[in-house]
């Protein structure tokens, strides 16, 4: 399944896309893998809000 494309408006639809894609990609993941698999989206996404705050303060 490809990557979906989001509005840049951020719609509901855009939700559904989102969760829909993810579940297609994680379905027949172990725990340990699915786990592993949305930590390392979530620590991505924390690096690039530090990075962000640390812009925004200089």
């Amino acid at each position: 399944m490809e990557k979906p494309v989001l509005s840049p408006d951020f719609t509901i639809e855009d939700i559904h896309k989102l969760r829909e894609y993810n579940y297609e990609i994680t379905k027949h993941m172990t725990d340990k893998e699915r786990m592993d698999y949305y930590n390392q989206a979530g620590w991505a996404f924390q690096r690039e809000i530090e990075e962000t705050k640390l812009q925004e303060m200089r």
